[in-house]
């Protein structure tokens, strides 16, 4: 930690609390900030770890009509879910709290209040989507559509979770309500807008002192300022009947914008658990902010909550914001309305008394800078590869052998050879390998470094062989099972950030006080004389009959999306008039190419019959350049045309997309129809 530093305060995203936890959401965010808590904590450093649940969001609202239930029952029911499957977990929270709490209502409501008396805030009426047959506004996650950017048919009013883009609903095309159905209409409103525009210098000074933030964070924020026009002003009030009333004349009917009411909700969280010191740690300079986030998040956390941070004038903003990417599953998006997920609640039922394993593999896949894949059979693999036939292998040889020549008591170490002296040379260096990988939130290399002590561990025993040498030998013995120990203890003290529960049991087997970082970096923690307890197995091999049913319950979830939900629902009712407004041509595809820093986008030029013109469509994913040349499509000749990452899209090709997500494109069955010709 820099030295200029007394303490460090760690947020983790607030979940939404409208459903139990996944395993992505732990890769993302809330295990690598465990790890780094645990980390500070074993070093003896002041540190806060805050978290709560995120109980204003419009899916809560979508929620709670779905099941016909109130709002606050839906919070009520899954914030203690996930609270308690965090804390089952092993998930650290100094505070878990929630934004429906008083507290926090008043903080959001005091934090709006003094930017709107500083004349922050820019008020506008302005056209927004209105459902007629629900008689509301409709919140930008009431409204879908296709992204402009990528394609993606179901991004939401604010932001498309397949390319990570901020929108505003507006942008989307084919909006359609998420109440009804129906397409919205445009209807005037007043409310409360934070003029990013203007604030932008301000957020571009404070981007370019953390150039050493993770590419994939420092990039997606460099795109945004530096695409199209910039930022723009967004809202920070809505017009709904749940969340924190916005405090100002005029208002009634409105609330604050979830996304500037949930961050503050790191504030209210330290406010409770520290009601007379909090401020220390958010107004002191030498206090450092970290928010461990998923990409989807980074926007929120970079751009608009620094910018409402500094408009107030009294907060530190964040050091740094060690975002992840996507964790997949079984090669495919991980998601909630497919049922397809590893939900955390359900792993601690299949698996009691397994969360290392979890916390083990999760690390070991982290999506750390771009998205990864969990797997049963790696999850498999892993534990009986690793965990039990290197960590607990030697952990097990090392408290067997031990009992076995000496009753338990660690034997004195009479003479180091040569050897000797280099595996505790070795050993002291890791808690320095480790340390390093963490504080540059590096949590798969310094998982990868704390299993290689263990490998260190096993080598030395086996190039040692102590159960051959006891019988001719004992003194020498008696040095090797010291080393061994010695390595042992320093493993639980280096484990506890990855592994809690297995770091407290190799100290009990140890018969040990958990020691602090510092003692990893001695090796000789073990006393000559000090008797150790009898060993117990740290990990259970996992049979294929172990992993089974998990791959059955994910099987049985694609056929039920597949029965259930075979094709997207009918849009609402258009009249002829506007359908033969669209006119759309078969054409050829000319040329094609990625368009660079993106994952979805292929820039295209197309022979439409009547001209050679320039799409940017979202196929990236699905088809490689080379194979669509030649390629006839069907575009929509008459679309306004649109700047997506720079480029100027004249028309939009029409695709097919299943109930995965995948793309195909619609192109005219029989062959040698000429480019231009109409599709009707």
């Amino acid at each position: 930690m820099p030295t200029n530093y007394k303490r460090t305060l760690v947020t983790a995203a607030l979940p939404y609390a409208n459903g139990p936890v996944h395993i992505g959401h732990l890769a993302g965010c809330y295990l690598p900030s465990d790890i780094y808590v645990r980390f500070k904590r074993s070093k003896g450093e002041d540190v806060k770890f805050i978290c709560g649940s995120d109980e204003h969001g419009v899916p809560i609202t979508i929620k709670a009509k779905k099941e016909g239930v109130t709002p606050q029952a839906v919070v009520d029911k899954y914030h203690k879910m996930m609270g308690d499957a965090f804390r089952e977990f092993g998930i650290s929270f100094d505070i878990y709290s929630r934004t429906s709490s008083p507290v926090h209502h008043k903080t959001a409501s005091d934090f709006f209040k003094t930017l709107y008396d500083k004349g922050v805030f820019t008020e506008q009426v302005t056209e927004q989507y209105y459902d007629e047959s629900a008689k509301q506004f409709l919140a930008d996650r009431y409204i879908t559509g296709t992204c402009p950017k990528c394609g993606n048919p179901n991004a939401y009013g604010d932001q498309c979770e397949k390319c990570g883009s901020s929108l505003s609903p507006t942008e989307l095309i084919e909006p359609k309500s998420a109440l009804s159905g129906n397409k919205p209409v445009l209807k005037q409103t007043k409310n409360w807008f934070l003029p990013l525009d203007k604030l932008q210098p301000d957020i571009r000074a404070y981007l370019d002192k953390h150039k050493d933030w993770k590419s994939n964070v420092y990039g997606q924020c460099n795109s945004w300022l530096e695409s199209g026009d910039g930022l723009q002003p967004r809202a920070m009030t809505r017009d709904l009947d749940w969340g924190v009333p916005v405090p100002v004349e005029g208002a009634e009917g409105k609330v604050l914008y979830v996304w500037f009411d949930a961050p503050i909700g790191y504030i209210s969280a330290t406010k409770e658990l520290l009601p007379d010191d909090w401020e220390k740690y958010w107004k002191d300079k030498e206090s450092r902010l970290i928010h461990f986030i998923g990409k989807d998040n980074i926007v929120f956390h970079c751009i608009i909550f620094p910018a409402m941070l500094m408009q107030h004038g009294e907060f530190v903003l964040a050091d740094n914001v060690p975002a992840n990417e996507f964790l997949n599953l079984e090669g495919d998006k991980i998601s909630t309305s497919r049922n397809w997920a590893v939900w955390l609640h359900e792993y601690l039922l299949d698996f009691k008394g397994k969360q290392d394993v979890l916390r083990y593999v999760l690390c070991a896949n982290a999506p750390e800078t771009k998205d990864n894949d969990f797997t049963w059979k790696d999850f498999q693999t892993k534990n009986n590869s690793e965990l039990v036939a290197i960590l607990g292998n030697f952990v097990n040889r090392t408290l067997v052998l031990t009992h076995k020549f000496y009753n338990g008591s660690v034997p004195a170490a009479d003479k180091y050879t040569k050897e000797d002296l280099l595996v505790l040379e070795e050993l002291a260096s890791y808690p320095d390998k480790i340390e390093a990988a963490i504080e540059q939130f590096k949590f798969r290399e310094a998982l990868a470094e704390m299993m290689n002590l263990a490998r260190l561990g096993n080598k030395y025993l086996a190039d040692t062989e102590p159960w051959k040498l006891i019988k001719t030998d004992e003194e020498r013995v008696r040095t090797i099972m010291n080393v061994a120990l010695q390595i042992t203890c320093n493993l639980a003290i280096v484990s506890e950030p990855f592994l809690p529960f297995t770091s407290r049991k190799l100290f009990d087997m140890l018969n040990m006080p958990v020691l602090k970082w510092h003692a990893s970096k001695q090796t000789s923690n073990m006393a000559a004389g000090h008797t150790i307890n009898k060993d117990e197995l740290l990990f259970a091999k996992l049979e294929d009959a172990d992993i089974q049913p998990q791959l059955d319950r994910l099987e049985a979830s694609k056929k039920n999306n597949v029965t259930e939900n075979p094709v997207e629902a009918a849009k609402g009712e258009t009249s002829f008039d506007d359908f033969s407004k669209m006119d759309i041509r078969v054409g050829t595809i000319l040329e094609a190419e990625r368009v660079p820093k993106t994952d979805k986008l292929m820039k295209l030029k197309i022979d439409t019959g009547i001209d050679v013109r320039t799409v940017v469509s979202g196929i990236a994913a699905w088809y490689k350049p080379e194979e669509i040349i030649g390629q006839q499509v069907s575009i929509l000749v008459n679309l306004a045309p649109r700047k997506i990452k720079g480029i100027e899209s004249q028309g939009m090709i029409l695709m097919a997309e299943n109930n995965k997500g995948e793309l195909s494109f619609v192109s005219p069955v029989k062959t040698g129809m000429n480019n231009g010709s109409l599709i009707k």
